[in-house]
């Protein structure tokens, strides 16, 4: 094993040694704060310094301090970076289920090649300069410098964004408490917020509602890509382009989708049971609606379909896909159908059931990070995701096409849960959603109208304001209320399109959160943290 100490006889004198070879160490940290790869934590990194600069007079000790460092300097390292917690993955079950290759795939997202040629050359850089300086005092002073620079600012961070608030009876309070106070009052506001399903007219002529849920697509992915101008998204009667889906976790983001009835609630509150009124299936329910579920995935990862059915009160799938081959393998290992071979079935088994509505809620997994091609021999293989969007959007692109052939009267609202992260930036590699940056949750939501009146339009109207679950919920209420028009013209748009509900981004996942506070995007990686400014400038 390497030594960070000089070396020294049987009997120490007591000095204060130098950190040795730990300055790199804690150099290191320094570069990566000042790049925003790291939020040092002070007071753990100036008691491990403490721990390396206590004078011991014999070797055994010094062995023994040795070998604490090592673990207790990884452990603090991994501290200071942005990704959640140990526990954290250690709660998670379906990480146990990554295949190997999914593992692999992850470790090489996280390797920044540029970043590691830069170490590469403070490395050089240390060992060239490290016989003439004091390597130790500038270690020190850095830390020094952190901790004065801690305690000038109440919250580190914050500096930049408005230090005080006045509050309610002139209570002075500071700029994170103004942070945590707004967003007490955001989810406040957003309890009392409805949407008042009204009962379908008698002159309103019934449609079939299908809500095709896309797991890890984002605006920021489709850009990456260069598939944000796809023809799927072109020919959309409607596009929310800052739609937040307020979640980077599949499972929160759906619950949300299904309790688009009520305002935007804490993420605690997504896992207990929702009154009735905010259940958009129940609701669409009473208006004759029959709910139906699919998937072209087993639902078993991460407890997706079993949090669906009990928490937003889905049915089970029964449309029989079985026997479908795989087009992809999931990160567990488990079969991925292809999007248009799964809906093809479903809209079978639909034109020959004698229901006037039928509402779907379909969800697919073909984006999801460590899917694999499955080949004709049953071998897999890795695939990018620009291949599998690709397919996604012709295939559903394809779908709409039969959907107009068949002359039925469908609504389909095409709606992405959170995004991929392909880019990454300072704070998370790419891959990664523990933290949910608006380049995670502003997602692509559009609604395309069939059989119910030709477009005028050759482009989409655009919804451009801060929006959330509450306005497409308010849309889907609008539309079954909506009396028929003449032949051949759709629904007016300006009345169904007017206040639509507006939701400030807030988003969460566990352990997270991101908001936007004076016009200034902030995050809080732990509850009771600080609030600090989220950069999210690429890696």
């Amino acid at each position: 094993m390497s030594s960070f100490e000089p070396i020294i006889s049987t009997r120490v004198a007591r000095v204060w040694p130098g950190l040795g070879h730990w300055n790199l160490y804690f150099i290191f940290k320094f570069a990566l704060q000042w790049g925003g790869y790291l939020n040092i934590q002070v007071l753990p990194n100036l008691l491990f310094a403490a721990f390396l600069l206590i004078p011991l007079n014999t070797r055994s000790s010094v062995i023994v301090r040795r070998l604490l460092a090592v673990p207790a300097a990884m452990a603090l390292f991994y501290r200071d970076t942005w990704l959640p917690s140990l526990s954290h993955w250690m709660e998670r079950p379906s990480v146990a289920d990554f295949s190997s290759g999914h593992l692999l795939a992850l470790a090489e997202s996280v390797l920044d090649w540029s970043l590691c040629g830069w170490l590469l050359v403070l490395v050089v850089a240390y060992l060239f300069v490290q016989p003439w300086l004091r390597m130790t005092t500038l270690s020190l002073a850095g830390l020094a410098w952190l901790s004065v620079a801690n305690l000038l600012a109440p919250h580190p961070g914050l500096e930049s964004s408005p230090t005080r608030i006045i509050a309610s009876g002139d209570k002075v309070v500071s700029a994170s408490e103004a942070v945590d106070h707004y967003l007490k009052q955001f989810y406040g506001a957003e309890a009392d917020r409805r949407v008042s399903f009204q009962p379908s007219t008698a002159a309103a002529q019934p449609f079939d509602l299908l809500l095709i849920n896309i797991d890890s697509m984002a605006w920021d992915d489709l850009d990456v890509v260069g598939l944000r101008d796809h023809p799927l998204l072109r020919q959309m009667d409607v596009l929310f382009d800052h739609f937040n889906s307020a979640a980077s976790e599949p499972v929160s983001a759906t619950l949300r989708l299904l309790r688009a009835g009520c305002g935007q609630t804490p993420r605690s509150d997504l896992f207990v049971p929702a009154p009735e009124s905010c259940l958009l299936f129940d609701e669409l329910g009473k208006q004759g609606f029959v709910g139906e579920t699919l998937l072209n995935h087993t639902g078993q990862f991460a407890g997706f379909l079993n949090a669906v059915q009990t928490l937003g009160s889905l049915p089970a799938p029964e449309t029989d896909v079985s026997h479908l081959r795989p087009m992809l393998s999931g990160p567990d290992g488990s079969p991925v159908l292809r999007d248009r071979e799964v809906l093809s079935v479903w809209w079978k088994h639909r034109q020959a059931q004698p229901e006037a509505r039928v509402a779907l809620f379909y969800n697919t997994l073909t984006l999801h990070e460590g899917n694999r091609v499955v080949s004709a021999d049953g071998t897999t293989r890795r695939t990018d995701y620009k291949a599998r969007a690709q397919v996604l959007l012709d295939d559903l692109n394809a779908f709409i096409e039969q959907l107009a052939l068949s002359g039925r009267r469908v609504v389909v609202v095409v709606i992405a849960d959170h995004g991929a992260a392909l880019r990454g930036d300072r704070m998370q590699f790419p891959g990664m959603h523990g933290i949910p940056s608006p380049s995670i949750t502003q997602v692509p939501v559009g609604i395309k109208l069939i059989g119910m009146g030709r477009n005028p339009r050759s482009t989409p109207l655009h919804i451009s304001e801060p929006s959330s679950y509450l306005a497409l919920a308010q849309i889907i209420d609008r539309l079954y209320g909506t009396p028929s028009r003449a032949e051949g013209q759709q629904p007016d748009w300006q009345s169904l399109l007017a206040g639509l509900a507006q939701t400030s981004l807030v988003s969460e996942s566990e352990g997270s959160v991101v908001l936007d506070y004076a016009a200034t995007p902030y995050v809080r990686i732990k509850e009771k943290d600080a609030w600090l400014p989220y950069r999210p400038m690429s890696k």
